[in-house]
């Protein structure tokens, strides 16, 4: 069965200046949906409206029609990994594993120089080993819908590939939502994809709509 997630009517200012503005966006279960737009134009805002941490002057959230305006309560329907690291760092690795119900094994399997670390903490790791977790804790998680915020911060083009497959392998249970400054991997990951700009986000359709609506003037 598919799962439907969708945000519309979204309004947002920051004091003066509109940030976003009647804003639709959908996401389906099976799809990795991606989000583009340039620095600053809400990209973040709008997952954390979605997320139900930053509440708007109006929006509507629905998952399956129903109305969520706080998703963040219900995680079997939504998992969000933001920007800034959110796992506390005096936690294991094998204290974060068992909270978020995972096996550690499987882990240090996809990858190998986190063999015997289960005892390790968050602190210890590097801000590339730390972002790679927390990215793998929330794309297994075993919620419908994982919104990701920069997964590929931090990680080496060998991680970044990894991850990648992760993804594709949970499309099948779930539904993502995914933004990065690395552009050509959320392009490349989609199924379908928007672009955020002059405050309203726009269905891309072929790959000149990122030109017309001036995120890039070099992808080919």
């Amino acid at each position: 069965m598919t799962h439907h997630l969708e945000v519309d009517s979204v309004q947002l200012k920051f004091g003066a200046r509109e940030i976003l503005s009647d804003v639709y966006l959908k996401c389906e279960t099976g799809k990795i949906t991606g989000l583009l737009g340039r620095n600053g134009t809400g990209k973040s805002s709008l997952m954390n409206i979605i997320f139900g941490s930053l509440v708007p002057e109006n929006k509507s959230v629905r998952f399956d029609g129903k109305s969520v305006p706080k998703a963040y309560l219900h995680h079997e329907l939504l998992s969000y990994l933001p920007q800034y690291h959110f796992i506390p760092a005096h936690l294991t690795l094998n204290r974060v594993f068992s909270d978020f119900n995972l096996e550690f094994a499987p882990f240090e399997s996809f990858f190998p120089e986190f063999r015997q670390k289960h005892q390790q903490k968050i602190i210890e790791l590097s801000g590339g080993q730390r972002r790679l977790v927390e990215a793998y804790v929330l794309i297994k998680s075993k919620s419908e819908f994982v919104m990701l915020d920069e997964p590929f911060s931090h990680l080496s083009p060998l991680m970044i590939g990894l991850v990648k497959e992760l993804i594709k392998e949970e499309q099948a249970n779930k539904g993502f939502l995914i933004t990065d400054h690395m552009y050509r991997d959320v392009i490349e990951l989609s199924n379908d994809l928007y672009v955020l700009a002059e405050e309203q986000v726009y269905l891309v359709k072929e790959i000149e709509d990122l030109k017309r609506l001036g995120y890039t003037s070099s992808i080919s």
